[in-house]
């Protein structure tokens, strides 16, 4: 077997291979990796004080009775019990707790399968590396193991009990991920270098959907700060245990380099961000970030060190997190990613914003590009979502420009253009109605289902649509906490641009439970992602952006979502597509 290791982190397994795996279900049972996963069942039902133990007398306590207990296994899964007992003299009495060992190897399997399970296939650079022939490669590793295990498992639960199953459910008994990682060769600076450039790139990422996580945390605290020191100037990384996860976030190229241990959120960003290609990544990164660095080298920063920095002397930005399951949440992973675009975006003239954008064109011909900002949870996703229920029939196109981030600039002829940043949308479920998931439930990300801010991470558009740019028509704040009357409208339009930028500024919002604030929250912008570290950039450039939109002729203001509001969850969002579906219409 070509597999290198198999670690286990939290309910995650990970295998490491440097070729093409099994090819039958004797290779899969006679493996290292089959012993260990039967230590870790054993170990499991020692913890729970399990009388499974008990019933099977190969003294399970000790080290030497679970490799009995391995090698009556293997045995199983070639030949039937009643053969073991007669050939076998050290199982000569196995068919007296066939019923306990029946219930060991559906555990056993059942505990495998508890776990995320990941493989990822470690190639080299060239023409014969597995990243020129992805398929056969997944196909031959990934796909083939599921089959194997599947069979194994089968194998051994007819050889104990003499019969087949009346059912066979074909579930996912292989991986659920895989990766195909390369060394590749990258101009970082030497501050960068030294840490990094031994970690391999994830050049393809097979998925298995949907795919259901559960990691330690299901909330965000506190904000990303910009320190004086570069957090990753110290750093001294396990390349074995690091991935390089090459993100294009709208323009950019970000490198994401992550711990194994949180595998399920790093394999989740390829539902998010496109991967960069081979001569992005040959051009160096605009910003990097450790998602997982040693605590210890952390603990300069703070009780809560969620940092970056900008060097200004090798033009990059640089952030980093500690390797802490109270940062497990995929939040941590995407927001600091986005915090560093904006502030690349701040510095290369642009204002981004915290909202989502999409362009409409309506079957009568009439057609808009609308931007909803403000924080999280406000109802931007939601309304434009709405939106397209609404006019189906009556919407000739409707392209995702922007589910979250994106930025702003003035053009030529003045007006303002609007790009986005990923292909992806990070959704909370709680306040989706059936229906509403972007019809592409099939291929998500769901991440703790079970919990409050039950989220998925999902496709939804294209770089195409990311990168193109679009005319703003519409420039509204989602505000998500305010009641609809004669006075307050569901859209309502500003006057002036002072009007605006006070309401913009002042970033109003009814949290919704995805951060750990409550009640009414205040945000620069309605996006605390860089901006407020750099307000001497962003000022003159939202002032500048609003004057553009108000000079062109844009519709700046506001739309009441009630989102925040409780018994508004679904009915807020939908009274407010039909608004903007007759405000668009008339134009």
């Amino acid at each position: 077997m070509s597999l290198q290791r198999m670690d286990i982190e939290r309910r995650q397994v990970i295998m490491h291979s440097v070729g093409i795996g099994c090819s039958s279900n004797r290779e899969v049972v006679e493996s290292h990796a089959f012993a260990q996963i039967v230590q870790a069942y054993v170990d499991a039902l020692r913890k729970r004080s399990s009388t499974l133990l008990d019933q099977i007398p190969l003294n399970l306590q000790d080290q030497s009775g679970v490799s009995r207990l391995v090698s009556l296994l293997r045995a199983l899964a070639g030949a039937t019990i009643e053969e073991i007992a007669r050939t076998k003299p050290a199982f000569g009495n196995c068919l007296e707790y066939r019923g306990p060992l029946y219930q060991f190897a559906e555990g056993l399997y059942d505990f495998w399968r508890e776990h995320l399970r990941f493989m990822i296939l470690h190639s080299i650079p060239g023409p014969t590396s597995l990243e020129h022939r992805p398929y056969r490669a997944f196909n031959n590793t990934v796909e083939q193991l599921t089959h194997l295990i599947r069979g194994l498992y089968r194998d051994v639960c007819e050889n104990i009990t003499g019969d087949h199953p009346w059912v066979y459910r074909q579930v996912a008994a292989g991986c659920n991920v895989g990766f195909i990682a390369v060394p590749v060769e990258t101009p970082l600076p030497a501050p960068y270098a030294r840490a990094l450039r031994d970690i391999p790139f994830i050049r393809q990422v097979w998925i298995d959907p949907p795919l259901i996580i559960d990691p330690p945390m299901n909330t965000r605290t506190g904000s990303f700060q910009k320190v004086e020191r570069n957090p990753l100037a110290r750093l001294e990384l396990d390349s074995t245990r690091f991935l390089c996860y090459p993100a294009r976030v709208g323009p950019l190229s970000i490198f994401i380099y992550f711990h194994q241990r949180f595998l399920e959120l790093g394999s989740s960003l390829a539902n998010l961000f496109e991967l960069a290609s081979d001569a992005q990544i040959a051009a160096g990164p605009d910003a990097v970030y450790v998602f997982g660095a040693p605590s210890e080298k952390m603990a300069e920063f703070g009780s809560l060190p969620l940092v970056f920095y900008d060097d200004e002397e090798n033009r990059l930005l640089a952030a980093a997190l500690p390797l802490e399951d109270r940062f497990a949440y995929f939040g941590y992973l995407k927001k600091m990613v986005l915090t560093l675009h904006n502030i690349v975006m701040m510095k290369r003239g642009r204002m981004p914003f915290h909202g989502a954008m999409s362009r409409i064109a309506l079957r009568n011909g009439a057609g808009s590009s609308l931007l909803l900002i403000g924080d999280t949870a406000t109802g931007k996703s939601e309304t434009l979502e709405a939106f397209r229920l609404l006019g189906e029939g009556n919407i000739r196109e409707l392209r995702v420009v922007a589910d979250d981030m994106g930025s702003l600039e003035i053009a030529p002829d003045g007006r303002v253009f609007g790009y986005g940043t990923e292909i992806g949308a990070f959704i909370r479920l709680d306040d989706l109605q059936q229906g509403y998931a972007f019809g592409q439930i099939d291929r998500a990300v769901i991440m703790s289902p079970q919990k409050i801010n039950a989220r998925c991470v999902l496709p939804v558009t294209t770089m195409e649509d990311v990168l193109h740019g679009y005319a703003v028509d519409f420039l509204l704040y989602a505000n998500n906490y305010e009641e609809v009357d004669d006075e307050h409208p569901i859209v309502q339009r500003f006057q002036t641009v002072e009007e605006a930028l006070d309401v913009f500024r002042e970033g109003a919002a009814m949290s919704k439970g995805t951060t750990t604030s409550t009640g009414l929250v205040h945000s620069y912008f309605a996006n605390i992602f860089g901006p407020p570290s750099y307000k001497e950039l962003h000022d003159p450039l939202a002032a500048r952006i609003f004057q553009a939109a108000f000079d062109s002729g844009a519709f700046v203001g506001q739309m009441r979502t009630r989102l925040g509001i409780s018994g508004y969850e679904s009915k807020g969002p939908l009274e407010a597509a039909k608004a903007m579906f007759a405000l668009i219409g008339g134009r």
